[in-house]
């Protein structure tokens, strides 16, 4: 497991209603927030779940022009909302990890959605400027899990590299759970490429 510092637990309030909030910054310096519905073991002041088998999980890339712009170029921003929706209904966690653009930060994607309004799609695009498909890993989101003693969930995703990728880090999936968001007029295409030359368990 790569070293991770944390913070300590806090309740933050939400429109979904409360959560336990964690920070984590990683060996990169990158931050990743923690949102917890359920009781955790020792109170606040513990560090795993009562129950701790089987949770309902959402590992979700930070889309700052979609979670919280509200852009309709991707599902991003609806997918978080369905995710937190069904994670404070029935417990569970949010793993909202800083990985913008596919991995390629926030100064990429603005970039590559200049090549994607002169047709190219969002593989293409990546592509144009010089990056993967999709850099993002997974390998983070499994230290975070395994600190807060998670060995088995139930994953809210449509991306089947998500799945390997948890897996390949030492998770046990034993679920996929879709979050399929219907598509837009501003997002059809997105949409399709994700399907279509991603793989993602769509149905368009």
């Amino acid at each position: 497991m790569a070293p991770l510092e944390k913070t300590k637990p806090i309740i933050l309030q939400t429109e979904y209603g409360p959560f336990t909030a964690i920070a984590y910054r990683d060996e990169s310096l990158k931050e990743h927030l923690v949102l917890i519905k359920g009781e955790m073991g020792g109170g606040m002041t513990g560090n795993s779940f009562v129950r701790n088998d089987n949770l309902l999980v959402r590992v979700h890339s930070q889309c700052l022009t979609g979670d919280t712009l509200g852009s309709l170029r991707c599902d991003c921003g609806p997918q978080l909302d369905a995710a937190m929706q069904l994670i404070a209904k029935e417990g569970g966690i949010l793993l909202y990890l800083q990985q913008e653009g596919r991995g390629i930060g926030l100064f990429n994607k603005i970039a590559a959605y200049y090549h994607q309004d002169t047709g190219a799609d969002t593989v293409e695009a990546n592509k144009l400027l010089g990056f993967a498909d999709d850099l993002r890993e997974y390998a983070v989101a499994a230290d975070i899990l395994h600190d807060l003693k998670v060995c088995s969930i139930r994953l809210l995703t449509n991306n089947p590299r998500k799945v390997s990728g948890l897996q390949t880090a030492g998770l046990q999936v034993i679920e996929r759970v879709p979050l399929c968001i219907p598509a837009t007029k501003h997002n059809s295409a997105y949409l399709h490429t994700k399907q279509e030359r991603l793989g993602h368990f769509l149905d368009l």
